[in-house]
Formats: C-alpha cells, structure tokens, sequence
C-alpha cells in the first residue's frame, strides 16, 4: 500500500498481528497437546489391559503409543518453528522454559526415588518368604560385564556432548556436530548392549520381586536412554541446519541437562542394582 507520494505506508492493525509487542509469547491454537494427552491416557489404560491379559490391551498400547509419537512430533516441530523461524523465543520465553524444564527434571528424579525406593525396601528388608537378597533361585547379572561396560560407553558419551557444547560456543561447528553424532552412536549402543543383557538374564519380571524391581529401575532407565537419544538427535539436526548460534541454543542446553540425568541416575543404577545387590553385595 502506497500514499499519493508513492511511499510505503503501513496497516497498524495488519503489523499488530506479525510484530511481538512484549517479552512473553502467547502460543497459538494447536492440537497436538490433547492429542499427546488423550494417548497417554490410552497408553496407560492399553498397558494395564495387556498386563492383565485382555485381548485388545496390546492393540490399545500400539495405536495409543503410535499417536503419542506422531502428537509429540508434530508439537516438537512447532517449538522448533517459533524458535528458529519466528522468533518468538525472547530471553523472558527461555527463561521460563528453562524452569520449566528444571522442574521436569525434579519430576524425573521423584519417579527414579520411587523405584529405588522398592528396591531398597525389597532388599533391606525381606519378608520371612524371601529370606536372602537376591532370593533363593536368582542368579544377578555379573555387575562387571555388559552393565561395566554400559557405565565406560555412557560416561564417556556424557563427555561427548560437553564437548560438543564448548565447541558450539567457540563457534566450532564441525566439532559440534561431531561430538553430538559420537554421542548418539554411544547411546544407541548402550541400548543395544542392554537388549543383549536383558536377553542373557537368567530371570524375567515375573520372577519374584527381585525380577520386578530390576527389570522396573532398568527399564525405566533404559526407556529415558531412548527418549533422551532423540533429543539429542533433533539438536543435531537443528544444528545441521543451523537453526543455532552460540548465544542462542537452549535446545541443546536442555538436552545436555537431560543426558547428564541420565548418566547419574546410571551410575547410582550400577552402584546399587548391579553391584551391591548382585554379585558385589549381600544382605
């Protein structure tokens, strides 16, 4: 639109509409978060119907779990646009992501001090039934095996991607990105390694509750492995497609802060599962 002058002139209305007027940032209308809830309400009424043997539990979990991915995608996909594209992730909007994200962690640590707390309890103090720890036809796992080598390949991929972060703010982009890809290659085989691991236990969930509370800390570790694997991933491939600067990569932040979780939780994992309550302790 143009006056008599020929020069350009604006729609106050039309510029309100495209121009951020305060720090914070009202999201639009979306679907993706009903979506992502309503299908972790069915996976979990999928999952107890599969655990109690109705017929259509597992075809609920499968169809709630493929609807929760693709919800969760797309809703990723999202943020990352506001974020790269629109720029509507002023320092006030990381900031309170970044709390936000800090209380997810406290969150996590609560569900990981609920499973160790069975374990403890199961193991500290056995019912008359269970005598010793681990119980009477259990044989733990060699601490010093898969679940040693497991412990090397996850602390050292936690080196990898501190490195990777120093690297990002030397405005090193190739050690970036290096650093991230070794990072994930270590964890997906930690994840093999645990599949391996898990095909050699001599014991399954349903034997007694020794196999319960491991195959439950373990497992809800294992899953955090593959979750935080795919954080990671996406980063990598914002930062291939440089969606991030130096002074701006709270993505990658929040995935390293994420990864470092993982990585404590393992060692306490190791400390107490595998070594105390395997071959390296007894009650």
């Amino acid at each position: 639109m143009t006056n008599k002058n020929n020069l350009p002139t604006f729609n106050l209305k039309q510029t309100r509409l495209s121009f951020q007027f305060f720090p914070s940032h009202l999201v639009d209308r979306s679907i993706w978060p009903l979506m992502v809830s309503s299908s972790l309400f069915a996976l979990v009424i999928g999952t107890v119907q599969y655990f109690h043997g109705y017929s259509t539990g597992f075809l609920l979990l499968k169809a709630a779990a493929l609807l929760t991915v693709i919800g969760a995608a797309y809703w990723w996909k999202d943020v990352v646009i506001e974020a790269a594209f629109k720029g509507h992730h002023t320092k006030k909007v990381r900031f309170g992501i970044a709390q936000g994200f800090n209380l997810f962690i406290v969150s996590e640590i609560m569900a990981f001090l609920s499973v160790f707390w069975a374990y403890l309890h199961a193991s500290l103090s056995p019912s008359i039934e269970i005598v010793s720890w681990p119980p009477v036809g259990i044989t733990p796992l060699n601490a010093f095996a898969i679940p040693f080598i497991n412990t090397l390949i996850l602390l050292s991929s936690g080196g990898f991607i501190t490195y990777a972060h120093h690297a990002l703010i030397a405005n090193n982009r190739k050690a970036t990105i290096t650093g991230l890809f070794v990072t994930i290659i270590l964890a997906l085989i930690f994840t093999f390694l645990q599949y391996v691991e898990y095909n050699q236990a001599s014991f399954t969930f349903a034997d007694s509750v020794y196999g319960s509370a491991f195959f439950a800390t373990t497992g809800l570790h294992g899953a955090h492995v593959l979750i935080g694997t795919i954080f990671i991933l996406v980063q990598y491939l914002r930062i291939t497609n440089y969606h991030m600067t130096n002074g701006h990569h709270l993505g990658l932040e929040l995935s390293i802060l994420y990864w470092h979780f993982v990585d404590v939780v393992w060692l306490f994992l190791f400390c107490v599962v595998y070594y105390w309550g395997g071959t390296g302790g007894s009650i």
